[in-house]
């Protein structure tokens, strides 16, 4: 593979894992066992059949969990400790062919994208969770699904204008991350100014007195 070529992959492993690790395993490990593509060393573990089952059991079931409101909002809250170290790993092994220093740059650059990602979609479904009709949390998460799938085949089939794709997606990020955290902060200040303003509103009412008192002998 070409340098940009691997860069692309690296890259591209990383910030699909943000979005759904499962799907990136798979979708890996399925290109490399049906021969689509030549993984590198160190990510060829990716086509073993027993990865391969866990990572396509787990997708169905995240592919459930992450279309549930407020489930899904559970699941990436775990998968904070999941997700990020997965894919500034598998990063790391896209380029390991190119020795120890471009590894160790892809492990933090992929970590870094990783985490961005992640953070970007945990935001934005805490955000749209707001919303109570589901049909926006179901195409939020369909078009994350296909985003990876589509994703990887751009970093596999047109490695340049992917990584120009994604650097746009990046300042996309920086802008966006923000404005998901302040929207966030004032979610969270009108829930919690509700539940005070109805204790409030209970500690002024006048107690019910009961309709007969009982005789003090």
């Amino acid at each position: 593979m070409e340098t940009v070529e691997i860069i692309a992959l690296s890259m591209g492993v990383a910030w699909a894992s943000g979005l759904n690790l499962y799907a990136t395993v798979f979708v890996l490990g399925w290109l490399g066992s049906t021969g689509n593509l030549v993984l590198p060393q160190e990510l060829q573990i990716c086509s073993d059949p027993m990865v391969m089952l866990v990572a396509g059991f787990m997708y169905c079931v995240e592919f459930f969990a992450d279309k549930i409101p407020g489930v899904d909002t559970g699941w990436d809250a775990i998968h904070t400790f999941v997700r990020i170290p997965a894919g500034a790993i598998l990063a790391a092994g896209a380029v390991g062919d190119l020795g120890q220093g471009a590894e160790l740059a892809a492990l933090l650059l992929g970590g870094g994208l990783a985490a961005a990602t992640h953070a970007t979609k945990a935001g934005g479904r805490v955000l749209i969770n707001a919303s109570p009709e589901p049909v926006t949390n179901w195409t939020a998460s369909l078009t994350e699904d296909f985003a990876v799938i589509a994703g990887l085949w751009a970093a596999l089939n047109y490695p340049l204008a992917f990584i120009v794709l994604l650097t746009i997606v990046m300042l996309l990020m920086i802008w966006l991350l923000p404005r998901i955290w302040r929207g966030i902060k004032l979610l969270y200040a009108r829930v919690v100014g509700f539940f005070k303003g109805g204790a409030k509103q209970n500690q002024y009412e006048k107690p019910v007195l009961p309709l007969f008192k009982k005789d003090e002998t």
